[in-house]
């Protein structure tokens, strides 16, 4: 008989000798139940077709007959694989299989009986097209009844040692859930209850688990099936939605999961439960994935020469892994840190051997060495995303980030039209609109003379303008885990403060996704939603983390601002081919009129 196992799963260990036998012995067993059925089918059609009249029926003919359906349905099975583990038992796709070798059985032996003659067996000739729906009925009953069976098995077992969930979702990924932890005899989890908004769904079941209502009643659901964790099977679910479950699920004393994506349910391991992860920060604040125009990004990525600086840094590592997808005829990384260069190298390569051409070890504040370089591997597209970033320590400091954002900026960007560079995007902040820090007023000025180079060459040069990452090296959400770690108190600059927030591989997908839409002398504003309180974010990463740790307020820091602004007072941002990036024009400042004491003077406010 066949089992719920698929056999043809690659990764599957290969089976003993005890397990083929028990294999073939299924087997032989399924094929046995289907002939039995197909006898009882034929033996029922003649007493039918002969109006009960049992006499009328010849043995020996009947004999033969179901003998010639025993060879045919074996054989019409092969091709089929109906008896070698290929489907899941009683699946739609056994179903399938069973009811095409039927028919093709069917219409063999009753093109036989129509040639030699049926008459000579004493049996009628419709006989075989009376008897395929009931031996259909029998062989699929029979299917569905071990099936019933066996997952019963499954549920009893499993009862006692698995915690009571409730899946929130009861579409594709909601289904595939109870799915799996239904039929799976070590998952934790087993699924008594589904919610769904869907007012369509009211009355829904899925293996035998019933849509109970909707979100707004799992109180009363959690109550009454004694559940202990929530899944929320929604792929893409936004950090607004999951930020409400969170907060209901917390005095009912739930344990929040959520599913992975369509995309890794369907390519990653078979197990649901390895797949379901607790709620994360990025899930609470973050947003939901960028709709990429892979087309577009891939027309001026796929086979060109690309060069990333600063590569091995968090947004550096992010764009080449996903750079790297887009096929280029070459990737070059670029960093002044060999360790970091060897975390990207690790990303994309999948080793760190540090040996290979594909990294370079180089620091753009040195310009003869950073023209080398384009000058020899020459690069078709270039994104820059080397650059000082901590706001408080380039108040200390002005002159290291003039050297690095403004003057190595400019380095890379001279590099880029001595090699014909077409296209290139440097990575701006937020902090460059209507600045008030060192580090906003380099940036700024990165982009001017990124804006300048796009009108001397003529080509694709442009600026991306985003807030803060989450999980990058020296976030805030990192350093606030490092507090938590140590037992706090979580230093909060305001109580009032905001940000900007998205996850990494968001905003290395729009960064890509600028780079084909944007024009010449733009700078690029990513849509980052709506900015977030940090004493929330503060507040939640405590409770996350099951701890009690204090909050100071120290207060603001010299240059930083309350609240983030994406768009400048004089600019005009305007929205055009993609929903999450908006275009403004930046103004240009050509090379020779960069004065670092007048630099520090409009800093200064002088």
């Amino acid at each position: 008989m066949s089992s719920g196992t698929n056999a043809s799963q690659p990764s599957s260990p290969r089976p003993s000798t005890s397990s083929k036998r028990t294999l073939a012995i299924r087997s032989v067993r399924q094929y046995l139940f289907d002939i039995v059925c197909w006898a009882i089918a034929m033996i029922f059609a003649g007493i039918l077709r002969f109006d009960f009249s049992v006499n009328r029926l010849h043995p020996v003919g009947m004999a033969a007959l179901i003998g010639l359906v025993a060879l045919v349905q074996f054989i019409s099975a092969m091709p089929l694989r109906l008896y070698q583990h290929r489907y899941h038992y009683g699946s739609f796709e056994e179903v399938t299989a069973v009811a095409l070798a039927a028919v093709v059985n069917c219409l063999v032996v009753e093109v036989f009986a129509v040639l030699v003659g049926m008459g000579m067996w004493g049996l009628p000739r419709s006989l075989m097209f009376i008897a395929l729906p009931i031996a259909l009925v029998l062989m699929l009953g029979v299917r569905y009844i071990t099936r019933k069976w066996i997952e019963t098995k499954v549920r009893i077992k499993a009862q006692a040692a698995s915690a009571p969930v409730i899946v929130y979702g009861a579409g594709y990924a909601g289904s595939e859930i109870v799915r799996q932890l239904s039929t799976d005899t070590l998952s934790p989890y087993r699924p008594v209850a589904l919610l769904d908004d869907d007012p369509n769904k009211r009355h829904a079941r899925i293996r035998d688990v019933n849509v109970e209502g909707t979100f707004a009643e799992l109180a009363a659901v959690a109550k009454r099936t004694k559940a202990k964790v929530l899944i929320v099977a929604i792929s893409y679910a936004d950090a607004k939605l999951l930020r409400r479950v969170a907060d209901a699920a917390k005095p009912l004393g739930l344990e929040v999961r959520v599913v992975p994506t369509i995309e890794k349910m369907l390519n990653g391991p078979a197990k649901a439960a390895i797949n379901l992860r607790a709620l994360s920060l990025d899930d609470l604040i973050g947003r939901q994935p960028v709709d990429t125009n892979l087309a577009a990004v891939g027309g001026y990525l796929t086979g060109k020469r690309v060069l990333i600086t600063g590569a091995g840094g968090s947004i550096g590592i992010e764009l080449c892994h996903q750079v790297h997808r887009f096929g280029p005829a070459e990737l070059i990384m670029l960093d002044r840190d060999e360790t970091n260069l060897q975390s990207a190298q690790y990303r994309v390569k999948g080793h760190g051997l540090l040996n290979t051409p594909d990294v370079v070890l180089a620091d753009i504040r040195d310009a003869e060495t950073i023209r080398a370089i384009f000058l020899d591997r020459r690069p078709e597209v270039v994104f820059h995303a080397a650059a000082l970033k901590h706001l408080p320590m380039l108040q200390q400091y002005p002159a290291e980030a003039w050297k690095t954002n403004v003057v190595g900026t400019l380095n890379v960007l001279d590099a880029a039209d001595a090699a014909g560079v077409t296209t290139f995007v440097n990575i701006s902040t937020d902090k460059a609109a209507d600045p008030t820090s060192v580090l906003g007023y380099s940036k700024l000025f990165a982009e001017k003379l990124t804006a300048y180079m796009a009108r001397k060459t003529d080509q694709h040069y442009l600026s991306v303008r985003f807030g803060n990452v989450l999980g990058s090296r020296g976030s805030m959400s990192t350093l606030f885990a490092l507090m938590i770690e140590d037992g706090g108190p979580i230093q909060l600059t305001h109580p009032e403060v905001t940000r900007y927030f998205m996850s990494i591989p968001e905003a290395c997908q729009l960064v890509l996704q600028a780079g084909a839409i944007g024009k010449p002398g733009e700078a690029l504003i990513l849509d980052m939603g709506e900015p977030v309180l940090i004493l929330d974010i503060a507040k939640r990463m405590i409770e996350m983390s099951g701890k009690t740790i204090e909050i100071n307020v120290v207060g603001l820091r010299e240059g930083e601002k309350l609240h983030e602004q994406l768009v400048s007072k004089f600019e005009a941002a305007e929205v055009t081919e993609h929903k999450k990036i908006s275009h403004s024009r930046v103004e240009v400042l050509a090379p020779d009129e960069l004065d670092f004491d007048a630099w520090m003077a409009q800093i200064n406010g002088e």
